[in-house]
């Protein structure tokens, strides 16, 4: 079994920040990318950030400047470090990993349970 497991969501005034934590553990054998989804009310879920094994990153253009993403390979734990907090962020936060379980094993992904962020005054 593979979990992943978020922390740091929350309720922050306009401008805050915050910082969300995401662990994959279980039956791991190699992890590749890893990110941030999110869903708002009534939308779609939509990419936030993510970063590969590599450390390249990729953000949304709605993020770009406000967030940074970040891991710790060896922990299989990935960040994302949000500034500048807007209402428009306000919305369940899902982290999300391409792994694999066995050396022999396809790539998968895995998602975490979501942690709410709620930006408002």
């Amino acid at each position: 079994q593979v979990q992943l497991v978020e922390s740091g969501g929350g309720l922050v005034q306009p401008g805050g920040s915050l910082r969300l934590s995401c662990t994959a553990s279980g039956s791991i054998f190699s992890v590749n990318a890893m990110g941030w989804y999110r869903q708002a009310p009534g939308k779609q879920r939509e990419l936030v950030s993510n970063i590969t094994s590599g450390g390249r990153t990729n953000y949304a253009d709605s993020v770009k400047g406000r967030f940074t993403i970040s891991r710790d390979s060896a922990r299989n734990t990935v960040y994302l470090q949000m500034n500048s907090l807007k209402p428009d962020d306000t919305a369940v936060y899902y982290c999300n990993a391409d792994l694999k379980r066995y050396y022999w094993g396809p790539w998968s992904d895995y998602w975490g349970q979501g942690t709410q962020v709620t930006v408002s005054s």
